[in-house]
């Protein structure tokens, strides 16, 4: 059985989010806005088996998703943009998920959740070459 991802999660560190826009061709000004509204998300997870609701807050916008880890499912790029994601285990305690543009050309866009064993959660976000990487902690 894999990893119980349930909780809810404050950021603690983030590293190259305004970086990651910057590839996603996100203009400066909203930009400096996700930047700052970003600064303090709260994530809760909910995990039943492979099924998973992901609700983050910020300041500028909350986002939803809800999926079955292994089918196929709808939600937005981290810039907003709508896509079909497919999440997979990676690992006993990590997942990935790819996401494909419904219209449109982008960079090539992805996210991966892990938990370490000081039970962290690490939150990668890749467009093309640039890795965007924060970490939460359970509140």
């Amino acid at each position: 059985m894999s990893a119980n991802f349930t909780g809810n999660w404050r950021m603690k560190n983030s590293e190259n989010f305004e970086e990651l826009l910057k590839e996603l061709d996100v203009g400066l000004l909203f930009r400096k806005i996700a930047v700052a509204a970003a600064a303090n998300p709260s994530v809760e997870i909910k995990q039943d088996g492979e099924n998973f609701y992901i609700k983050t807050a910020t300041t500028a916008r909350t986002t939803e998703i809800r999926f079955t880890v292994g089918e196929e499912f709808e939600e937005q790029t981290v810039d907003g943009r709508p896509c079909k994601s497919l999440a997979r285990w990676t690992g006993e305690n990590k997942m990935e998920c790819h996401q494909k543009l419904l219209k449109g050309e982008g960079p090539k866009t992805s996210w991966t959740r892990e938990l370490t064993s000081d039970d962290q959660l690490i939150l990668t976000m890749t467009a093309d070459d640039v890795v965007c990487t924060r970490l939460y902690v359970r509140t």
